[in-house]
């Protein structure tokens, strides 16, 4: 489950693409107030919690699907008006997560630049009725609590902006790890209240021991949770997989655990938890199949060119602008793309 991004020559080059082409098209400070269009998020309106599901403004259980960016440091040029266009009306996408890293060339580096980014991002996919993840990436250093400073003043800054909308779900804390469940917990109990002042409402997912396994990859479980639970409401908790490494142990963790648990699927993949290697569609499918029948709600790593396995679009296409291209596709572009729509 831990993605390891070193910044290596290849993601060196991405990073530099990435911030020459999104640099133009960030959104100055306060700029920020998209008009909803129709779509999702006007069709299920403001989200919360029932039960241990998610439910629209109506009451009734919401099953969203869609995508995660990557790193917006490396692939801003990935997300743009046409690609969102793509991904909201030929892919039929409900959400958008919009992962700002904290560390590895991220938010930490220039917290106004990855701020307003974040901020350009949420409007464009406000703009095609889509729902949208603000993705607190921490994932180096694991504890989440080395970044709470860091965590509070752009929580603070996106409410500010975006706190008004009905779109909007909050991350806290990508993939803890190395770290206790009382340690998550409390930074938990610390940012939540800092999303709450400026979107009092709003849906607020909690990341969850061991890489977001709900403890599974640090030979733990859900009950630890279950025992002591985060004290805030409309919350629910993160669980990430990748098909390839992860089999029946995590499935039968998740299944067990959702009937107790309100859950969030942010991140997953078909293949290994690199994010590269071959794809598991089998084991996937089976994922893909649980989380129908318990209602929950995915988000697919990535939406992007990079050169890996996981991610859906073949290198140059974001270059070249050729997203609507069928043949622009990895295979796990292609078979993501068929269970989203």
């Amino acid at each position: 489950m831990v993605l390891t991004h070193t910044l290596g020559r290849l993601r060196t080059l991405a990073l530099a693409a990435g911030l020459a082409a999104g640099a133009a098209a960030v959104l100055p400070a306060g700029a920020a107030g998209a008009t909803p269009a129709a779509g999702p998020a006007q069709s299920h309106g403001a989200l919360h919690v029932c039960g241990t599901t998610l439910c629209g403004e109506d009451g009734q259980p919401v099953q969203l699907r869609g995508m995660s960016t990557h790193g917006t440091q490396w692939y801003a040029q990935c997300v743009t008006d046409a690609s969102l266009d793509v991904l909201a009306d030929d892919w039929g996408a409900d959400v958008l997560r919009v992962s700002t890293y904290v560390q590895e060339g991220g938010y930490a580096t220039n917290p106004r630049h990855f701020t307003d980014l974040a901020s350009r991002v949420i409007d464009q996919a406000t703009e095609r009725g889509m729902y949208v993840i603000v993705d607190w990436h921490m994932l180096t250093p694991g504890d989440p609590n080395a970044n709470t400073a860091l965590a509070e003043r752009f929580f603070t800054e996106i409410t500010r902006r975006h706190g008004h909308q009905d779109n909007l779900i909050y991350e806290i804390a990508n993939e803890p790890n190395g770290v206790s469940w009382q340690s998550i917990k409390r930074y938990a109990e610390r940012i939540i209240p800092v999303v709450r002042a400026g979107d009092p409402d709003a849906v607020v997912l909690v990341g969850t021991r061991g890489w977001s396994s709900l403890g599974v990859s640090d030979g733990s479980d859900e009950s630890e949770i279950v025992a002591d639970p985060v004290d805030a409401e409309n919350i629910m908790y993160t669980f990430h997989f990748y098909a390839a490494s992860h089999g029946d142990w995590y499935r039968s963790t998740l299944a067990r655990a959702a009937d107790r648990l309100p859950i969030f699927v942010t991140e997953f993949g078909t293949q290994q938890y690199t994010g590269d290697g071959p794809n598991d569609f089998a084991s996937a499918q089976q994922y893909i199949d649980l989380m129908a029948e318990k209602n929950i709600s995915w988000t697919n790593w990535n939406y992007s060119d990079d050169f890996r396995s996981g991610a859906v679009f073949e290198p140059g296409t974001c270059a070249n602008g050729s997203w609507a291209d069928p043949g622009s596709l990895k295979d796990a572009g292609e078979w993501i793309r068929d269970r989203i729509g």
